[in-house]
């Protein structure tokens, strides 16, 4: 009982959002259960002759209520999985009752929905099915369906012949083959659904290998499955690369496992979209349920993260008096009676962000999600993928590889680590040398920030196979200063005798680094842009290269640093001039250090030095400093 209650709480909230939003999210209650006193359609069952398959073969039609042979329709091929034939969408799922309710409610347009068998060979009953020549009869379907069952509905009944008057679907095994075939026949079929699609589902780089051709020739394409269902990775790399590839399509994620209610509220909510003008900008409002965050920890199904980018925060506390999501702004979560406390954000910006729970007033981080240093502690953080994240994204190209390297420092008088980058063939062509970039983290984060955070092994994966940036080693310091807190000249110091005398002798002894002139690069984010100002601008004989990203002197606090560093480079015009790179980089207007970066640069236009500015919207924020390394590494040791 307790159960049915939580389902139908769930289905009237889903029925209230889906008002608030002008869109249905999900079937109601009695969408599948017969009415009376409503017009009924007609399943009748058929008989075609397959030159594919060199046999006569069966096939069940679904005519709406009101046909009639003087209009024409268009029409709806409905696949069956693995296990079924044409006839297990009619026993499990009874689509002629949710059509014939959906049109009683003037929901769908008139169609008629054709249900095949798509084990195309002559003993096509659903026995010894995983036996390898039935499995391969899935696949044979592809060519009864186009060149033999379609055909002949073409023949026996009044439909409109064209790929816009024609619509493909499926469940399981079936969702596997609507993709395949309508994907890979887009002169034939505009609308495609595919339903908790199977194994048999291709690679999503053989389904869509123009994503162009996709997005002028689809109306919809739908991929749904359920969030329990043990093959919701083959849609959900499907929708990854659609979204990846800008293909506008709805990813469709409820409740379930890999059954018949996930598929028949599938068929309901397809149904209502074929045929008729649809509104692309509303795709990502459908979803019920988003994709957890790559971010979480093994098995987490929260945080989850909307198409829309809204993200959905859970955690179990019965104790808890009141739990706030602290991320960006804090948001109040609610407590269900099973002590569960929930809350879903505002869409949230594209890359990597910092959140903490706090719960009763106390700032802790989700055990759901993987822990980072940040803000001067460990919290959390969740990745929110975007179309734009393929160059920091896992693929198929030569790999180097990050290592923590321990060092005794003589400066603070103790034991130190930085993290290292070392490209593809570094240990294998030990012949060779390599220049370095030094790159510095900002405040409240340590050395491990752009090994992790920062991706910036991935980063320059990518760019180094693609041909974009020289290979070359990155050594990611711990840049806080022991005992020392703040931005004053001391801690500046401090760091630079920490840089020159111990990390880059120990780095230029260790490992196969370059030393002749232009070949050490400096660059740094926030608190190490700073870092690297006072370092780089006083000793640009060692740095040639230098990259500040989402920095500038405080003001009014750093005035006297400002000022000194202004007097050197005006008494030093020759250091300044042997500058190869000096490369500035803002997150836009809302990136906290955007002021002071226009005043430091109105000062160094005065003093005539000459620098590269660029900008990429998203504030203070890991995403904007991943962009900022992807495009400096492509200018250095040029």
């Amino acid at each position: 009982m307790k159960k049915i209650t939580c389902l139908l709480a769930a289905l009237t909230f889903l029925s209230f959002a889906a008002g608030s939003q002008d869109i249905e999210r999900h079937a109601p209650i009695g969408y599948d259960s017969l009415r009376t006193g409503i017009s009924h359609g007609k399943i009748d069952t058929v008989t075609y002759a397959s030159k594919t398959v060199g046999t006569d073969r069966k096939a069940l039609i679904y005519t709406p209520p009101g046909y009639s042979k003087t209009n024409k329709y268009p029409v709806l091929y409905l696949l069956h999985g693995i296990g079924g034939d044409e006839r297990e969408w009619l026993n499990g799922g009874q689509p002629q009752v949710i059509l014939d309710n959906l049109y009683a409610d003037k929901k769908i347009e008139p169609m008629i929905v054709v249900m095949p068998n798509g084990r195309a060979i002559k003993d096509d009953r659903a026995v010894d099915i995983m036996a390898p020549d039935r499995v391969e009869a899935f696949a044979t379907f592809e060519k009864d369906l186009l060149n033999d069952l379609i055909p002949y509905i073409e023949r026996k009944y009044p439909v409109i012949k064209d790929r816009e008057h024609r619509a493909i679907a499926g469940l399981s095994m079936g969702g596997g083959q609507a993709l395949n075939f309508g994907l890979g026949n887009l002169d034939k079929f505009a609308w495609i659904g595919g339903f908790s699609s199977a194994p048999n589902t291709k690679p999503p780089e053989q389904l869509v290998p123009d994503p162009e051709l996709a997005r002028k020739n689809l109306k919809v394409l739908w991929i749904s499955c359920g969030d329990s269902d043990g093959l919701i990775t083959f849609s959900r790399r499907t929708h990854e690369y659609l979204q990846a590839n800008d293909v506008p399509h709805i990813y469709y994620i409820e409740p379930g496992v890999h059954d018949f209610k996930v598929w028949k509220n599938s068929l309901y909510m397809f149904s209502q979209l074929l045929f008729k003008p649809v509104d692309v900008s509303k795709f990502n409002k459908y979803s019920l349920l988003g994709t957890p965050a790559p971010s979480n920890v093994r098995g987490a199904k929260y945080p989850q993260i909307l198409p829309d980018g809204r993200a959905t925060f859970r955690v179990t506390a019965p104790d808890a008096k009141m739990i706030q999501l602290d991320l960006a702004r804090k948001y109040d979560m609610t407590r269900n009676s099973e002590g569960i406390w929930e809350v879903t954000t505002d869409s949230l910006t594209e890359g990597f962000h910092y959140y903490s729970l706090l719960v009763d007033g106390f700032a802790v981080a989700d055990p759901a999600s993987e822990t980072f240093y940040g803000m001067g502690r460990m919290a959390s953080g969740i990745e929110v993928p975007f179309s734009g994240d393929d160059y920091y994204a896992v693929k198929d190209v030569p790999h180097g590889e990050i290592a923590i390297k321990r060092y005794f420092s003589t400066v603070f008088n103790t034991w130190r680590q930085f993290y290292v980058y070392k490209p593809a063939g570094y240990d294998v062509s030990t012949d060779q040398q390599y220049p370095v970039l030094y790159i510095l983290h900002g405040g409240g984060e340590d050395e491990r920030g752009w090994a992790t955070q920062g991706k910036t092994d991935l980063i320059l994966d990518n760019l180094i196979a693609a041909g974009k940036a020289k290979p070359m080693l990155i050594v990611m310091p711990d840049g806080n200063v022991t005992g020392q807190q703040g931005f004053g000249e001391m801690t500046l110091r401090m760091f630079e005798r920490e840089l020159k005398q111990c990390i880059i002798p120990f780095v230029e002894k260790n490992y196969r680094a370059e030393t002749g002139p232009g070949s050490r690069a400096l660059a740094g984010l926030s608190m190490g842009g700073l870092q690297t100002l006072y370092v780089g601008i006083n000793n640009t004989d060692m740095f040639p290269y230098l990259g500040v990203f989402s920095s500038g002197w405080i003001m009014p606090a750093q005035n006297d640093l400002a000022d000194k560093q202004y007097d050197f480079i005006k008494s030093n015009p020759g250091k300044i001039s042997a500058l190869r790179l000096f490369w500035i980089a803002m997150g836009g207007k809302e990136d906290i250090a955007y002021n002071n970066c226009q005043t430091m640069m109105k000062k160094l236009d005065e003093l005539n030095v000459k620098y590269t500015y660029s900008e990429y919207p998203g504030g203070h924020t890991w995403p904007v400093w991943r962009n900022n390394l992807y495009n400096f590494a492509q200018l250095l040791f040029k």
